[in-house]
Order: C-alpha cells, then structure tokens, then sequence
C-alpha cells in the first residue's frame, strides 16, 4: 500500500496521523497504531525525496586546465 502513495499522499497521511497525536484523544493502543503509521508515511516521504534528489544532482564538472 505505501509503495503506491506519492509523496504528496503520503505527506498528507503523515500530517493526519501527527494531528491526531497532538490532540491527545488518542488511546494508548490507539495513539501506539498512529505512531506506527505515522513512521511509515515518513519513511514514503524520505524515500521519495531521496528518489528525486539523486534525480536531479547536478554533478559538478571536473575543472579543465586553461590552456
């Protein structure tokens, strides 16, 4: 399931979770499950990101001796 979210997706996801904790109605199990989730949709996002900038690293040239 979390192969197939887009970071956007997954940052939204992320963001419920975080909520959800914040506001303390959570039980513990309950609090336990979102924290859990919440991990995964974070590792989505980091993921993604680390797809994306290895995409588009400029690699620096090697510097040519002036002739």
């Amino acid at each position: 399931m979390s192969d197939e979210l887009t970071y956007e997706q997954a940052l939204e996801k992320l963001d419920e979770k975080l909520k959800l904790l914040e506001d303390g109605d959570l039980g513990l199990e309950d609090a336990l499950k979102a924290v859990d989730e919440a991990r995964v949709y974070l590792k989505v996002c980091t993921d993604r990101l680390e797809v994306a900038r290895k995409k588009i690293e400029v690699r620096a040239e090697p510097e040519t001796a002036p002739e």
